[in-house]
């Protein structure tokens, strides 16, 4: 009888709807609405049209057209040891890795950000390590004929040899082309002729296609999963050239470096990383989509390597206090806190307190965007920006130069400032001029409930400019200030150091 029932109501119902009838196991006739019912009051409402999609009806010729070119790896490698976290009696293993990622990679980044209460976190207790042996597994792809195969740098770091098993079992030691750490990807090389490959999407997928994931997970080769993108653009933390897609086809340990594909049987991602809270799936998975794949892989089959162009600035998002604090009519671009030392940026005049919005004519959304997006441009190319300056736009060539990887930033710590008896106290801060004579002014105390607690400015920071004005003493801070009001501007912008690092924050003014 419910099935009759639930056959006969209208296909409009949403999901939703459908897991409630079933849910409570039985249904009212009086809480049914017809077809025609739902048709005439969609009539009366503002409702988005949806086009007509078909109905699938399995997926298995699409995968048994690509598993062919779907392979499991097989790595012998060496590296440190690890330890184990227990807390309260209890092991604690975030599995957002496959396998375990090393201390220095990226994406421990992510992996900390949910506690460090992991292998390698702050939190680790437990005796030294010691380098081990291990076997790992992982799966990749082949993308031509005579044999390049992807998957990603972290499924081959550290590995003293790389095998890769076919489908049918049949296995070939792997020679590694090029890696890339920060997009996590890895070429490898077989030998082989007319081996089956397969492609990547040429029109980027959107949230709500289907994907079908292929790969080795927990050596179970040839493992197929089935879900949709449930997102695009994510930033995992630790990576600031990824642009990730969240899909809630089932990964697990061993799919990293294996496939997503669309229903056409394209390449729509490199499956990558989840988040696992308990070291299972929980339908969060990220893979990095095939644009980027494929810059990437372009490199490492040419030239081993992955150059990327450097602009030589330190960027932060663009708040709306900050917008605000500028005339910007909206929140977006990057904000310059600083050129760096020699760089290409400073050189053809950027300056701290420029807003960042286009390059070459492409918006650029947050600090994030045009972090890709510079390296997404060769070395020695010349970009134009275009800028937010003084109200206005204005817009500068720069040349850029090549990313050195190994350079680390290293600012140095300001020795801990003298205070001073001398204290201005405006928009709810305490200020007294910086007695470690690096300039700008010190913040002594913040009003609890004021906007510039709020904002996150805290005692012991330093004041550096405000409306990109440096301010040495007090009566610097107040003309700053009024000049702000003058422009008819309730934001001030304010340049506040911490630690040595510089960041804008958007201040109200208040009366």
């Amino acid at each position: 009888m419910r099935s009759t029932l639930i056959s006969r109501t209208s296909r409009w119902l949403g999901a939703s709807a459908l897991a409630l009838l079933v849910g409570i196991g039985g249904v009212s006739t009086a809480f049914v609405m017809t077809g025609q019912a739902a048709n005439a009051q969609v009539q009366n409402a503002a409702q988005i049209i949806v086009p007509q999609t078909s109905v699938q009806q399995g997926f298995a010729d699409l995968v048994e057209a690509v598993k062919p070119a779907v392979v499991s790896i097989r790595v012998e490698a060496e590296a440190p040891g690890r330890n184990t976290v227990q807390r309260g009696g209890r092991d604690f293993n975030f599995e957002f890795n496959f396998p375990d990622l090393p201390d220095d990679h990226p994406f421990r980044d992510f992996f900390d950000q949910f506690g460090n209460s992991g292998p390698g976190g702050q939190g680790s207790q437990g005796g030294e390590r010691e380098p081990r042996q291990f076997m790992a597994a992982g799966s990749g792809f082949i993308i031509s004929q005579d044999g390049y195969v992807v998957t990603n740098n972290h499924v081959v770091e550290d590995a003293v040899k790389v095998t890769v098993v076919f489908e049918d079992g049949s296995e070939q030691v792997a020679k590694i082309v090029g890696t890339d750490e920060r997009t996590d990807l890895a070429v490898l090389k077989i030998d082989g002729q007319d081996l089956p490959f397969v492609t990547f999407e040429e029109e980027a997928s959107r949230v709500g296609d289907w994907v079908v994931a292929v790969g080795n997970p927990f050596g179970l080769g040839g493992t197929v999963t089935v879900g949709v993108i449930s997102g695009s653009g994510r930033n995992i933390g630790g990576s600031s050239y990824g642009d990730f897609l969240q899909i809630d086809a089932a990964v697990n340990t061993g799919n990293s470096g294996g496939p997503a594909f669309n229903t056409n049987g394209e390449v729509v991602g490199v499956n990558t990383a989840i988040y696992s809270p308990n070291g299972g799936n929980v339908g969060i998975a990220f893979a990095i989509p095939a644009h980027t794949v494929k810059q990437i892989i372009g490199q490492l089959i040419e030239d081993g390597t992955v150059t990327r162009g450097y602009l030589g600035v330190s960027i932060q998002d663009v708040s709306k206090d900050i917008a605000a604090g500028v005339g910007l009519p909206n929140a977006r671009g990057a904000i310059v806190r600083e050129p760096t030392e020699d760089g290409p940026a400073g050189a053809a005049g950027v300056k701290s307190g420029d807003i960042i919005l286009k390059v070459d004519g492409d918006q650029i959304d947050d600090a994030l965007d045009l972090s890709r997006t510079i390296a997404g441009k060769a070395p020695n190319s010349t970009v134009e920006l275009t800028l937010w300056r003084d109200g206005a736009e204005t817009t500068i060539s720069v040349q850029l130069v090549q990313l050195d990887e190994t350079a680390q930033a290293n600012p140095q710590s300001p020795m801990p400032p003298e205070v001073l008896p001398e204290a201005t106290t405006s928009l709810g801060l305490t200020l007294v001029p910086n007695g470690d004579g690096s300039g700008g002014l010190l913040v002594q105390n913040v009003e609890a409930d004021s906007a510039a607690s709020q904002r996150g400015i805290a005692t012991g920071d330093v004041v550096l400019e405000v409306d990109n004005k440096v301010v040495q003493t007090a009566g610097d801070f107040d003309q700053a200030i009024a000049a702000v009001q003058e422009k008819g501007l309730n934001t001030a912008l304010v340049k506040v150091a911490r630690n040595g690092e510089a960041r804008f924050i958007g201040l109200p003014i208040t009366e």
